[in-house]
């Protein structure tokens, strides 16, 4: 489970899996011990992740050992957590998301833009090419990880930046960290200033009430919820391999999302099951099984940082992040949440639109779940944001980024 090589303790995916909750309990006890962490929402996961992302860190630059975990199993509880809010999903809400989807979706792409030109502008000052500026934009901020290591080597080749790679990460990484923070207290800032409160009491989406706590959860409804999440990820991967076929490369999760979508307003709920139970749509298992997946996914992620990599980098990215997080916020404030209606759905698309605007769909959901489980749900915002952040995002940044590298 663990082997030694050169300095670096390598973890198994079971070992890590195992680390993984660990951490994320240590997180829930930091929260229910730290009042501000859960004033201000911060998720759990983030808590856990990042003390031992330091720890970890700390140790590296104490005796030279550093960890280095398999991931492979994370990607699986991503599949999870985007297939129980697909299955979520009604034709209803997907009406009522209509114009608010588009709404914010124009606005992310305008922020993009916003983004790029932040980027560029910051590196100028620091005597840097364009392409460097692009990497502290949408190629590794909205874009994350995955676009950073996917431009960094045409980067290096085409304009000659050498570092392209751990310039991408860094700027990644902390971004991730970022976003992580400014969800909640947004959230927090806007509910509180506006005396925002949900207008209908309904189930979680993410994790359960604690009312539903007290009257427990019947192993079969436990059962059942897993057996639909399976169901409709099978189907999802035969969506994503037909779509493969006609040249559309999507993330897993994303087909897997809209597979939970389907088969929810598609089958009828007096459809005779093999569980004798109805279609498990927003019920206590299905959102516990969300937030343990997502909980787990983003304590792996953060906890498997290695934050030594990045210190010799910190000048430049620092700033371009400095410049990037006041832009996030400023749009955040001022644009996303009066476009959206200055409610407290609004208000729960902010937290989640700090996730997406300097890190991830995880980190998106993961703001917006630590918000609903403090004030209640909100299903709009577990629509649009992901729809926005896990498909449209991509395809935008697939057209953005060669335009900006060819036009600076």
């Amino acid at each position: 489970m663990i082997e030694i090589h050169e300095g670096t303790a390598q973890f198994g995916s079971f070992l890590t899996v195992t680390v993984g909750i660990v951490v994320l309990f240590i997180g829930k006890r930091l929260n229910d011990q730290l009042g501000l962490l859960r004033e201000l929402s911060i998720p759990e996961p983030v808590t856990g992740g990042l003390l031992i992302s330091i720890l970890l860190g700390l140790l590296y630059w104490g005796t030279g050992v550093s960890i280095d975990f398999d991931l492979a199993a994370r990607d699986v509880l991503l599949v999870y957590f985007f297939t129980t809010i697909g299955i979520n999903a009604s034709l209803a809400d997907l009406r009522a998301g209509g114009k608010p989807l588009l709404i914010l979706l124009a606005i992310t792409i305008g922020y993009m833009l916003a983004q790029n030109l932040t980027g560029i502008s910051v590196a100028a000052l620091f005597d840097l090419p364009a392409a460097v500026g692009m990497l502290g934009g949408t190629v590794s901020l909205i874009g994350g990880h995955g676009t950073a290591i996917a431009w960094a080597p045409q980067i290096s080749e085409d304009f000659g930046v050498a570092n392209a790679m751990e310039i991408g990460i860094a700027c990644a990484t902390f971004g991730l960290i970022l976003a992580s923070l400014m969800g909640g207290p947004i959230a927090k800032f806007l509910i509180s200033r506006h005396g925002l409160r949900p207008t209908v009491q309904e189930p979680q989406d993410v994790g359960v009430s604690r009312q539903q706590a007290d009257r427990g959860i019947d192993h079969l409804d436990f059962l059942d919820a897993v057996l639909a999440i399976h169901v409709s990820a099978i189907l999802g991967l035969v969506l994503n391999d037909i779509l493969a076929d006609l040249g559309l490369q999507l993330p897993l999760f994303v087909t897997c999302l809209f597979a939970g979508i389907i088969l929810t307003n598609l089958v009828p709920r007096s459809f005779p099951r093999l569980s004798g139970r109805r279609w498990p749509t927003r019920t206590p298992a299905m959102a516990l099984i969300a937030d343990i997946a997502l909980g787990t996914f983003l304590a792996m992620s953060l906890m498997s940082m290695q934050l030594w990599t990045l210190v010799d980098l910190a000048g430049p990215i620092f700033t371009i992040l400095a410049a990037q997080f006041a832009l996030a916020v400023l749009v955040n404030i001022f644009i996303v949440f009066r476009a959206m209606g200055r409610d407290y759905d609004a208000a729960v698309v902010c937290s989640g639109f700090g996730g997406i605007s300097l890190g991830s769909t995880p980190t998106a959901m993961a703001n917006m779940a630590a918000v609903t489980q403090r004030y209640g749900a909100s299903h709009l915002a577990f629509i649009i944001v992901p729809l926005v952040c896990a498909f449209f995002i991509d395809l935008v940044n697939a057209l953005l980024i060669p335009f900006f590298l060819r036009t600076f």
